[in-house]
């Protein structure tokens, strides 16, 4: 299947990327590397992991944040990338949100 990011998981990413990178110069790049692998891996594994409500999400190798999709053939549709340590409440009103 192919991977497709909506604007929001962009957005996600973006924001996490700039975040990391103000901790640290370089890590932004490698949190955008890392997710970006985390993400390619759905075109061999969507589907396997867990879900709520019709949409599957999976954690980051390296870091933490959830990444949240949908498979609608061909393509696996990632729609949020939120940082799992955010209020639970939070991160499932942003993922209804989008859904």
């Amino acid at each position: 299947m192919k991977i497709k990011l909506t604007d929001d998981a962009i957005g996600d990413l973006e924001a996490g990327m700039s975040f990391y990178e103000e901790k640290r110069n370089g890590l932004g790049g490698y949190f955008r590397d890392c997710l970006t692998s985390d993400i390619s891996s759905l075109t061999i594994f969507a589907g396997i992991h867990n879900q709520i409500d019709g949409s599957f999400y999976t954690l980051s190798n390296r870091f933490p944040f959830v990444i949240w999709y949908r498979i609608q053939k061909p393509y696996v549709v990632v729609f949020a990338v939120l940082d799992g340590r955010a209020e639970p409440d939070e991160n499932a009103r942003i993922v209804r949100s989008r859904t």
